[in-house]
């Protein structure tokens, strides 16, 4: 497999410190100082064009990701910043800056909205980060000129940000974002239900259960004490199991979708850790923030968007693309315009895909000026 590297000047990497007001004394204790790392495309020294400004991305990194990592180096591959410089020398799109924020927690991520359980990120991306940028460099700051994209969790941050959140994006690029939580979720949360089992108090034993005594303190999606002995074992391991990270991304979605100041751990989950029992009234908050059940309420907003970009692999092993496929139909209906396309693949290792959604942002926000 051939390595591709830019054929011209790489642009440049900055890293910036940001403090954040909207971060500074989040429920999980995460940082609330943290570094912004922004790509600058080669044209952005070139002292000929030094008033020229710039349309910027914004890179929502996936679950378990935060936005430094994409400017990693990478076996057999690129990249975002090599990404994007190739794709500039190429012709394919016109100079941007791409911004890759860091929004990592101690959940293994969010789904970048704000949440009482987790931290308000929607608001951290928006109020703080976007401003900072515009005030660093030379961007066009306008929600015209600006976009978001990301995989997985950061493409369901992408849509649901260009849903809620439009007059600061003006356009998007979903890659196999989270979307038709029956399928993607719900089927994989008695593995987590097991895993959780191990932390309850007291032990099981074999022989007589009182189950209606045991599940009394978890009916309602409350923790017993379970999840809370999980996570403080889970932050005192030198290495996560397999397993361990399926079972945190759960317990951060409860903490995203169902968030509740009152509940232990300030969150409820959807099924009762004893019984395995789906709680509907528990389940119905979080296909609320199931984009596909969002589209009619948010249609205007997309309808304002100047792109939205969609795609998924159809062996997508979370079976997302499923999901995908609705999010198109009912963006159909409600003539939304976007694109959707599906290659043959899974959800790993797609950043490929890329090559095809950047110059499309980039097309939609409008040239440099």
């Amino acid at each position: 497999m051939p390595i591709k590297r830019p054929k011209g000047p790489p642009g440049r990497l900055v890293v910036l410190e940001h403090t954040s007001d909207v971060l500074r004394g989040n429920p999980l204790g995460d940082p609330y100082r943290r570094p912004v790392t922004v790509w600058l495309p080669p044209q952005y020294d070139d002292k000929k064009l030094a008033e020229r400004r710039y349309p910027v991305l914004y890179d929502l990194v996936g679950f378990m990701g935060s936005g430094p990592s994409h400017a990693n180096w990478k076996a057999f591959g690129e990249n975002v910043p090599e990404r994007a410089a190739r794709l500039i020398h190429e012709k394919k799109m016109d100079p941007v800056i791409v911004v890759m924020p860091d929004c990592f927690t101690a959940l293994g991520g969010n789904q970048y909205v704000n949440s009482s359980a987790i931290g308000a990120y929607a608001d951290y991306l928006t109020c703080e980060i976007i401003p900072f940028v515009d005030a660093q460099f030379r961007t066009l700051a306008s929600r015209e000129h600006r976009g978001c994209f990301g995989k997985s969790s950061g493409g369901y941050g992408a849509i649901v940000h260009g849903m809620k959140y439009p007059k600061f994006w003006g356009a998007i690029a979903d890659h196999s974002g989270d979307s038709y939580f029956d399928f993607v979720y719900r089927s994989d949360w008695p593995n987590t239900l097991n895993i959780l089992a191990k932390f309850a108090k007291p032990k099981r034993e074999a022989g007589s259960i009182d189950v209606v005594a045991r599940s009394k303190a978890t009916a309602e999606g409350l923790d017993d004490g379970r999840v809370a002995a999980f996570l403080d074992a889970l932050w005192k391991k030198k290495k996560l199991a397999g397993s361990d990270g399926h079972a945190v991304m759960n317990l951060c979605m409860a903490a995203t979708y169902d968030p509740d100041p009152t509940a232990p751990n300030g969150f409820r989950v959807p099924f009762d850790l004893e019984t395995g029992e789906l709680i509907a009234s528990r389940w119905k908050k979080w296909l609320a923030n199931d984009p596909i059940h969002m589209v009619a309420k948010h249609a205007a907003a997309l309808r304002s968007l100047r792109g939205i970009y969609i795609d998924c692999g159809w062996a997508d092993q979370y079976h997302i693309h499923y999901g995908t496929r609705i999010l198109s139909k009912r963006l159909a209906e409600s003539k939304i315009v976007h694109v959707y396309e599906e290659f043959d693949d899974t959800h790993s290792d797609i950043d490929y895909r890329m090559d095809v959604s950047l110059p499309f942002l980039v097309k939609s926000l409008g040239a440099v000026k």
